[in-house]
Protein backbone atom coordinates (compact mmCIF):
# COMPACT_ATOMS: atom_id res chain seq x y z
CA UNK A 1 0.00 0.00 0.00
CA UNK A 2 1.51 3.29 -1.03
CA UNK A 3 1.72 6.10 1.49
CA UNK A 4 -0.36 8.57 -0.05
CA UNK A 5 -3.37 5.43 0.29
CA UNK A 6 -2.83 5.20 3.88
CA UNK A 7 -2.52 8.94 4.50
CA UNK A 8 -6.13 9.23 2.36
CA UNK A 9 -7.91 6.36 4.04
CA UNK A 10 -6.36 7.85 7.91
CA UNK A 11 -7.75 11.41 7.03
CA UNK A 12 -10.98 10.44 6.84
CA UNK A 13 -13.21 11.73 9.66
CA UNK A 14 -13.87 8.18 10.91
CA UNK A 15 -10.67 7.46 10.75
CA UNK A 16 -10.32 10.26 12.71
CA UNK A 17 -12.82 9.35 15.66
CA UNK A 18 -11.29 5.92 15.77
CA UNK A 19 -7.83 7.02 16.41
CA UNK A 20 -9.21 9.37 19.17
CA UNK A 21 -9.93 5.92 20.91
CA UNK A 22 -8.29 5.14 23.86
CA UNK A 23 -8.31 1.59 23.43
CA UNK A 24 -6.75 -0.83 20.65
CA UNK A 25 -6.67 -4.78 19.92
CA UNK A 26 -2.92 -5.53 19.49
CA UNK A 27 -2.49 -8.89 17.14
CA UNK A 28 1.06 -10.24 17.37
CA UNK A 29 2.80 -13.72 16.73
CA UNK A 30 3.63 -15.17 20.85
CA UNK A 31 7.32 -16.97 20.83
CA UNK A 32 5.31 -20.33 20.82
CA UNK A 33 4.19 -19.46 17.56
CA UNK A 34 0.35 -19.11 18.40
CA UNK A 35 -1.22 -15.69 17.43
CA UNK A 36 -2.02 -13.17 20.21
CA UNK A 37 -4.58 -10.41 20.40
CA UNK A 38 -4.50 -8.48 23.73
CA UNK A 39 -6.66 -5.31 24.47
CA UNK A 40 -3.93 -1.91 25.10
CA UNK A 41 -3.79 1.45 25.77
CA UNK A 42 -2.96 3.47 22.90
CA UNK A 43 -2.14 7.03 21.20
CA UNK A 44 -2.24 8.37 17.81
CA UNK A 45 0.38 10.90 16.90
CA UNK A 46 -0.66 12.29 13.60
CA UNK A 47 2.00 9.52 11.78
CA UNK A 48 2.57 6.85 14.62
CA UNK A 49 0.36 4.23 16.90
CA UNK A 50 2.29 4.72 20.33
CA UNK A 51 1.15 1.86 22.90
CA UNK A 52 3.63 1.32 26.22
CA UNK A 53 3.96 -1.49 28.23
CA UNK A 54 5.92 -2.20 31.51
CA UNK A 55 9.41 -3.57 30.58
CA UNK A 56 9.22 -7.10 31.54
CA UNK A 57 5.78 -7.58 29.66
CA UNK A 58 5.88 -11.16 27.88
CA UNK A 59 5.11 -9.69 24.34
CA UNK A 60 8.06 -7.82 24.18
CA UNK A 61 10.21 -10.97 23.60
CA UNK A 62 7.97 -11.94 20.80
CA UNK A 63 7.78 -8.85 19.13
CA UNK A 64 11.77 -8.78 19.56
CA UNK A 65 11.24 -11.91 17.81
CA UNK A 66 9.07 -11.15 14.97
CA UNK A 67 8.08 -7.02 14.73
CA UNK A 68 5.10 -7.43 12.56
CA UNK A 69 1.83 -6.90 13.84
CA UNK A 70 -1.55 -5.78 13.59
CA UNK A 71 -3.86 -3.40 15.14
CA UNK A 72 -7.49 -3.09 15.55
CA UNK A 73 -9.94 0.07 16.88
CA UNK A 74 -13.57 -0.04 16.27
CA UNK A 75 -16.63 1.20 17.74
CA UNK A 76 -19.59 -0.80 19.88
CA UNK A 77 -22.55 0.48 18.17
CA UNK A 78 -24.14 -0.45 14.87
CA UNK A 79 -22.93 -0.16 12.14
CA UNK A 80 -20.00 -0.82 13.48
CA UNK A 81 -17.01 1.57 12.52
CA UNK A 82 -13.76 -0.39 12.37
CA UNK A 83 -9.81 0.70 11.48
CA UNK A 84 -7.81 -2.22 10.96
CA UNK A 85 -3.69 -1.32 10.70
CA UNK A 86 -0.56 -3.48 10.13
CA UNK A 87 3.01 -2.46 10.38
CA UNK A 88 6.34 -3.08 12.49
CA UNK A 89 6.88 -2.64 15.85
CA UNK A 90 9.34 -0.59 16.92
CA UNK A 91 10.59 -1.10 20.52
CA UNK A 92 11.91 2.33 22.91
CA UNK A 93 12.95 1.38 26.25
CA UNK A 94 12.81 4.88 28.17
CA UNK A 95 13.62 5.72 31.55
CA UNK A 96 10.83 6.52 33.59
CA UNK A 97 7.25 7.17 32.00
CA UNK A 98 6.54 8.33 28.47
CA UNK A 99 3.97 11.38 28.22
CA UNK A 100 2.32 9.44 25.75
CA UNK A 101 1.20 6.48 28.33
CA UNK A 102 -0.34 9.73 30.65
CA UNK A 103 -1.78 10.88 27.50
CA UNK A 104 -3.53 8.29 26.36
CA UNK A 105 -5.20 7.32 29.89
CA UNK A 106 -6.38 10.50 29.92
CA UNK A 107 -9.67 10.05 28.72
CA UNK A 108 -10.62 7.32 31.21
CA UNK A 109 -13.36 8.91 33.92
CA UNK A 110 -11.77 9.94 37.04
CA UNK A 111 -12.36 12.86 39.10
CA UNK A 112 -9.05 15.06 39.11
CA UNK A 113 -7.68 13.27 42.92
CA UNK A 114 -8.32 10.32 41.29
CA UNK A 115 -5.55 11.74 38.08
CA UNK A 116 -3.32 12.69 40.79
CA UNK A 117 -3.71 9.15 42.65
CA UNK A 118 -3.26 6.85 39.34
CA UNK A 119 -0.59 9.03 38.00
CA UNK A 120 1.16 8.86 41.27
CA UNK A 121 0.51 5.06 41.37
CA UNK A 122 2.05 4.82 37.83
CA UNK A 123 5.27 6.59 38.65
CA UNK A 124 5.79 5.03 41.71
CA UNK A 125 5.78 1.49 40.10
CA UNK A 126 7.67 1.68 36.81
CA UNK A 127 11.32 2.84 36.48
CA UNK A 128 10.59 3.11 32.82
CA UNK A 129 8.68 1.78 30.19
CA UNK A 130 9.11 0.52 26.89
CA UNK A 131 7.23 2.55 24.03
CA UNK A 132 5.74 0.14 21.01
CA UNK A 133 5.91 2.58 18.13
CA UNK A 134 3.45 1.08 14.90
CA UNK A 135 3.64 2.82 11.72
CA UNK A 136 1.00 1.88 9.39
CA UNK A 137 1.78 -0.20 6.31
CA UNK A 138 -1.43 -0.93 5.32
CA UNK A 139 -4.70 0.16 6.75
CA UNK A 140 -8.42 -0.50 5.59
CA UNK A 141 -11.55 1.52 7.09
CA UNK A 142 -14.90 -0.52 7.03
CA UNK A 143 -17.74 1.85 8.21
CA UNK A 144 -20.66 0.26 6.56
CA UNK A 145 -21.62 3.50 4.37
CA UNK A 146 -18.73 3.82 2.13
CA UNK A 147 -16.61 0.89 2.46
CA UNK A 148 -17.76 -3.04 3.39
CA UNK A 149 -15.43 -5.97 4.30
CA UNK A 150 -13.56 -7.23 0.79
CA UNK A 151 -15.63 -10.11 0.93
CA UNK A 152 -19.20 -8.31 1.46
CA UNK A 153 -17.89 -6.42 -1.44
CA UNK A 154 -16.86 -9.16 -3.60
CA UNK A 155 -20.97 -10.95 -2.67
CA UNK A 156 -22.60 -7.78 -3.67
CA UNK A 157 -20.63 -7.34 -7.22
CA UNK A 158 -21.11 -11.17 -8.01
CA UNK A 159 -25.39 -9.98 -7.23
CA UNK A 160 -25.01 -7.45 -9.68
CA UNK A 161 -23.09 -9.35 -12.42
CA UNK A 162 -26.37 -11.90 -11.54
CA UNK A 163 -29.03 -9.35 -12.35
CA UNK A 164 -27.25 -8.23 -15.22
CA UNK A 165 -27.23 -11.38 -17.00
CA UNK A 166 -30.77 -12.28 -15.05
CA UNK A 167 -29.07 -15.17 -13.06
CA UNK A 168 -30.73 -16.44 -10.17
CA UNK A 169 -28.81 -16.67 -6.77
CA UNK A 170 -27.20 -19.49 -6.02
CA UNK A 171 -29.05 -19.06 -2.42
CA UNK A 172 -32.58 -19.21 -3.74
Amino acid sequence: MQPSEITEILDRPYSRELLARDLTRLAYVARDGTPRSIPIAFTWNGAQIVLCTAKNAPKLRALRANPMVALTIDTEVHPPKTLLLRGRAELDVVDGIPEEYLAMNGTYQMTAEQRVEWEAGVRSLYDGMVRIVVTPTWVKLIDFETTLPSAVEELIREQAERQVTGQSSPFS
